[in-house]
């Protein structure tokens, strides 16, 4: 674990930067509590710590990307805005990425402002956009639930890996001689085929939740047409 850390190991960006975004991480889950608080019912209390578990075990799986110290891996933030939505699913994700840097030493603890960040907050936040938009023009079928969980849960991932690279160009400790471009294009392409992986996880497993009980999917009952019934008919529920 020393030498493959998940997330970003300590030393990889300067002190100055990691405070930053501590910051920015304590004030986006801040507000997040604040707006979770107002959602959290006897249906997303148990579904939150179901979607936080199931987070915590594809994140295990790791590859290497840069000098061992920042990896890629499946990140959960798609899977945690749609069926939790964007301020419980970004919670999610904070608590997964904290035990694993406090417990099974994943990342450096230093650094874990700016593995919220990239995670937690621009990839719950990217995924959810998407989603949004895409459920206003796919259809509300298992088919167009699949294809928003998939693109929503690929573009989240590629965007969350650029959130790296901008915070090595503002505070990375290695010279990389100008070749930021190099570092962006080598996490956009493993983050790529990673996003495809995860896409295929996402899809799969919220078209099998909506298709049993579409009343837990927060995507289906939280960006319905204004019509709309309250639960969409997917999986043959009425």
């Amino acid at each position: 674990m020393e030498n493959l850390a998940m997330h970003i190991s300590n030393g990889i960006i300067d002190g100055p930067v990691a405070a930053v975004f501590a910051a920015v991480a304590l004030i986006a889950m801040t507000f997040c509590v604040l707006r979770g608080r107002r959602e959290l019912d006897d249906r997303l209390a148990p579904m939150a710590g179901l979607v936080a578990a199931f987070i915590f075990a594809v994140q295990m799986l790791n590859f290497p990307i840069f000098t061992a110290g920042v990896s890629g891996h499946l990140l959960g933030g798609a899977l945690a805005a749609m069926l939790v939505g964007p301020w419980v699913g970004a919670l999610c994700l904070t608590v997964v990425l904290v035990v694993q840097a406090l417990v099974f030493g994943d990342g450096g603890v230093a650094m874990l402002g700016l593995s919220i960040t990239n995670m937690a907050v621009i990839g719950t936040a990217a995924a959810y956009l998407l989603i949004a938009l895409l459920l206003r023009v796919l259809p509300r079928t298992p088919a167009g639930l699949g294809v928003t969980a998939f693109v929503s849960a690929l573009v989240s991932v590629v965007v969350a890996s650029m959130g790296f690279v901008f915070q090595y160009w503002l505070g990375g400790t290695t010279d990389l001689g100008g070749n930021l471009g190099g570092l962006a294009g080598t996490m956009a392409g493993v983050h790529l085929l990673i996003g495809i992986g995860e896409g295929l996880i996402t899809a799969t497993t919220v078209v099998t939740v909506a298709k049993v009980r579409p009343d837990l999917v927060y995507a289906l009952r939280g960006l319905r047409p204004a019509s709309a019934p309250a639960v969409p008919a997917v999986g043959g529920v009425r």
